[in-house]
């Protein structure tokens, strides 16, 4: 059989290719979990906000809550809801926002924050003058950890108010016009120079003011669910880039092969010497810069297994079995080509070796592929299956190469036999050949002689000698007188 070395090297090829094919199937698998996972949260995101239209239709709108000037403050509370809920939801985590809906000092509950919401336009106190009402009713509000929510178009203009020095506020507009006036920095900086309220304790809505307005809440939340679609789609381009074959890993995969192979190729080196009849103790310089070398060729060969199983299955859709057998039969081959170039090997051997080297590969490639959808455990599967597949097929391997011999052998004896029964007919009739020919020679020279007697007896032993019936020979006087007179 064939040297169990070889067959456990083998082995160690395909091993590291079904390492590199369980890296793939680890990525890809977390690959599509992501994207199974992020459809997942867009289609509760998208809920999210349908539920919110609903509950605005049919508990605000229809039933007119809040009249004509209180209703948008009801549809931003459910609106507010569903949104910060929807965007929490779209990346995965659970629902932060809570609809109280008592008409007490708490509108919503944010992961047990309470919040008081104030959209209110009426007066051009973008809301301050709600805030300071319902401080007046409910003093601790902010001390008991209470955060006051206003638009979000009103929140950046008190803001910069806010940070805004007199000087630059002197620059303002005096009354009315496009952007806040100088009265409206008046107001923000009076409403916090009572020290009552700070900064800090306002946050802004995900809505602006006119968004939650009755004409125009349903476009609002409409746009809201194309923009949770792009975050989905942005999502999914970012896991997809995230999971992409890389650089980096390629260059993982090719390190690791190369030293799992140089390994290999070390025991095997040690162990071939010492079956070869050199104790381990008696290793010279020499063996061990040998077996060294061969080890470096091995890593070399394995960083470009890593690197081409990697790439192969991944760029090209190549099985890893498949890549591996690929390069192990193009190693093989490159080697024969080399004894070809020196002279060492034959064309016909060339060929007949490098067919040998291509079809045990293939083997060892269709055994790992069917051992490891047999054995569906990563690598295990392929490295049984390519073993008993290598077994089985150096077993039927020899025993016709047995068998060949043994047909071969048989013939052989068989043409030898026919070659010496050949001669010995060949040098019989050549004898009977050199006899006849003599006997031949001697009766012609008779039936040509000058005497006439002499010829007339050599004639007829002539006719006798090359066949011609004795009824057809002239031999007598009474013959002779009848064929010419009759």
């Amino acid at each position: 059989m064939t040297d169990p070395i070889s067959g456990a090297k083998r082995t160690q090829e395909q091993a590291v290719a079904a390492w590199v094919n369980r890296l793939n199937e680890v990525r890809l698998e977390t690959l599509f979990a992501r994207l199974e996972r992020h459809a997942d949260d867009l289609d509760e995101a998208l809920s999210l906000v349908d539920a919110a239209l609903r509950r605005i239709d049919l508990e605000v709108v229809a039933r007119n809550r809040g009249g004509v000037k209180g209703m948008h403050g009801f549809i931003a509370e459910v609106a507010e809801v569903g949104v910060g809920n929807a965007r929490a939801r779209i990346v995965g985590e659970a629902a932060r926002y809570g609809w109280v809906n008592d008409n007490g000092p708490v509108d919503l509950l944010r992961d047990g924050v309470e919040i008081q919401q104030k959209f209110v336009a009426a007066g051009g106190r973008l809301g301050l003058g709600a805030i300071g009402e319902h401080l007046n009713k409910y003093p601790d509000f902010i001390r008991n950890g209470g955060k006051y929510q206003i638009p979000a178009d009103h929140y950046e203009t008190i803001r910069d108010l806010h940070a805004m020095s007199a000087t630059d506020a002197s620059k303002l507009v005096a009354g009315s016009g496009d952007g806040p006036s100088y009265r409206d920095w008046l107001r923000v900086r009076a409403f916090f120079g009572t020290g009552r309220v700070d900064v800090d304790s306002l946050e802004p809505s995900a809505l602006d003011y006119a968004d939650v307005q009755r004409g125009s809440y349903t476009a609002t939340l409409e746009s809201e669910k194309d923009s949770l679609r792009a975050t989905a789609r942005s999502q999914r381009a970012d896991a997809s880039a995230a999971e992409r074959a890389s650089i980096r890993e390629a260059g993982k995969a090719t390190i690791a092969a190369g030293v799992v192979e140089g390994v290999t190729t070390f025991v095997t080196a040690v162990v071939r010497k010492h079956r070869a009849g050199t104790p381990l103790a008696q290793f010279t310089a020499g063996d061990w810069t040998e077996v060294l070398g061969e080890s470096g060729v091995g890593v070399v060969k394995g960083g470009v297994r890593g690197a081409s199983v990697y790439t192969l299955t991944n760029l090209a859709a190549t099985p890893a079995a498949v890549a591996s057998a690929l390069v192990t039969a193009s190693f093989g081959i490159a080697e024969l080509a080399n004894e070809l170039r020196t002279g060492t090997i034959t064309e016909s051997e060339f060929i007949e070796r490098a067919e040998l080297v291509s079809l045990e590969a293939a083997v060892s490639a269709v055994s790992s592929l069917v051992g490891q959808a047999v054995i569906p455990i990563p690598v295990l599967g392929a490295v049984i299956g390519n073993t008993v597949g290598t077994v089985m097929y150096q077993t039927v391997s020899d025993s016709l190469a047995r068998r060949e011999c043994e047909l071969l052998e048989r013939y052989a004896d068989e043409q030898r036999l026919l070659g010496e029964r050949l001669t010995s007919e060949q040098e019989r009739l050549v004898d009977r050949l050199r006899s006849a020919a003599s006997t031949y020679v001697a009766v012609l020279d008779r039936a040509f002689s000058p005497d006439v007697e002499t010829a007339l007896a050599g004639s007829v032993a002539l006719a006798i000698e090359v066949g011609v019936a004795s009824a057809d020979i002239l031999d007598s006087d009474e013959k002779t007188a009848a064929y010419f007179l009759d």
